[in-house]
């Protein structure tokens, strides 16, 4: 898995309370990691859909997802590989926006999020809903960047960062779990820094 340099590199904690046990705090640098090859997806080739489960199937291109209400998190995101990262600002669309136009079925408890790329992580539904969970196309005010998973990536910042999918491009509603790609490699399903929740087993 590639990283950027210096990431090794531990610096001083961050603010009282907000650091996860097992974390250090990256300070002004974001450390590249990816589990393939950064593609290039241009704004204008690139969709978004949320099926599945649900009553609607449901397609936006990019046109079509930038006219939804936006709205931006700002907040910390946390790294199962120990960095993580205070005050960042993210803008995109709530999930709750596109599920609420693809009617989640009443048996729909899981999802998988898929990549671009094949790149897959599943997820309870519950961690994506109620203004817990965005697709984010600008980090800090400015397009997202292609190594952090631009043009679009899922966000759930209260989950390892692993389960933020870059280059999102489809959400699955699932009535049963199944792992993604870390998950079947080992990662714990779920992924909750304060309760440490790394690895299979935790």
């Amino acid at each position: 898995m590639p990283v950027t340099r210096g990431f090794f590199r531990r610096r001083p904690e961050g603010p009282e309370g907000r650091l996860p046990p097992g974390q250090y705090d990256t300070g002004s640098g974001w450390p590249v990691l990816t589990a393939e090859a950064t593609p290039l997806i241009r704004p204008e080739a690139w969709t978004m859909t949320v099926d599945g489960l649900v009553e609607r199937p449901t397609t936006w291109n990019w046109d079509q997802v930038q006219q939804l209400p936006s709205s931006t998190y700002t907040g910390d995101i946390h790294c199962v590989t120990t960095w993580s990262k205070f005050d960042v600002a993210f803008t995109g669309v709530s999930v709750d926006v596109l599920l609420d136009a693809a009617g989640p079925l009443p048996e729909a408890a899981f999802v998988m999020a898929h990549s671009s790329t094949g790149y897959t992580t599943n997820l309870p539904l519950s961690d994506l809903t109620g203004g817990k969970a965005w697709v984010v196309w600008e980090y800090g005010g400015k397009p997202l960047a292609r190594e952090h998973g631009g043009p679009v990536r899922l966000l759930v910042p209260h989950l390892y960062f692993w389960k933020s999918a870059k280059w999102v491009s489809r959400l699955e509603l699932m009535a049963r779990d199944q792992p993604g790609f870390w998950e079947r490699n080992g990662y714990h399903d779920r992924g909750d820094p304060w309760l440490e929740q790394r690895y299979q087993g935790d």
